[in-house]
Order: C-alpha cells, then structure tokens, then sequence
C-alpha cells in the first residue's frame, strides 16, 4: 500500500477538529484511535443501545464507522481549507458484529483533486479474537469551505 504525504501539514489537528465536531460519531461513542496521512483505525466499544433485534451491532452503526473513518482518511490528504463530502459507498456485510469493540480501519487507495477512493474494514474484537465483519469502499469528493 503506498504511503502518502500530507498536503497540509495541520492535518492532524484538522482532521481531529472535523471528528470531534461530529456530533453522531460522539453519539455512537466512536473515537480516533491511529491517524496517519490517508489513513485512519476509528475505535467503538460495543453498547447494547446501538444493536439490533439479535444483539448484533446494527449494520447502519458499522456503515456509520465505516463511511466516517473513509472520510478521515480521505481528509488526511486534502489541501488546507479543502473538505470532503461521501458520494458513493458500497459495503459488504460479512460476518454478524458480535464483540466487546470495534475497529473501522480506513486507507486511501487512489488520492484525487477532486474525487478521492478508500477502502475500509470492520474488525470486531470478541474474546480476544479479530473476525472481519465489513468492508467498503467509498467515493469522497473534495468541497469547498461553506458559510
């Protein structure tokens, strides 16, 4: 996987602003636990608020991690002032989110001015074994600062 570098080179603090200023990932008790230029591991311990009907995290809650750490990682790469807005994803559940945490591992793949493509992975952390859960991979188009 190529490493990339950072066009700006706050991005740390960037980046770890935008995060904290969403609000939803505060909700779902989602945290940044490794960030790097074009990638991102986003952390969640399992909450019995967030399951479905079988006790399984919701497949919306993993999307949810997953389009957020795509966004991240995407983020990492973009020039100062420059955001990201997702505008395609598609995820594929593999295995039923059943575990004590989870790991939303994002990388960029192909870095772009204006459109930026990641790929993901959900790793739920269940007595001391990993099992792959989801994986996606996301379109993110750079935007310009909004009022």
């Amino acid at each position: 996987m190529p490493r990339f570098e950072a066009k700006n080179p706050d991005f740390r603090d960037m980046a770890t602003a935008i995060f904290a200023a969403q609000r939803a990932m505060q909700t779902l008790g989602i945290s940044i636990a490794r960030l790097e230029p074009g990638e991102v591991d986003l952390s969640m311990a399992y909450s019995p608020e967030l399951t479905q009907q079988n006790g399984f995290v919701h497949a919306g809650i993993i999307t949810a991690g997953l389009d957020n750490a795509c966004g991240i990682a995407a983020f990492t790469l973009m020039p100062k002032g420059v955001g990201v807005l997702t505008v395609e994803f598609k995820t594929n559940l593999l295995a039923p989110a059943k575990g004590e945490r989870f790991l939303f591992r994002a990388t960029v793949i192909k870095p772009g001015r204006t459109l930026t493509v990641c790929e993901a992975r959900a790793i739920a952390e269940h007595q001391g074994a990993e099992t792959l859960i989801a994986t996606m991979t996301g379109t993110l188009m750079a935007i310009a600062p909004r009022a």
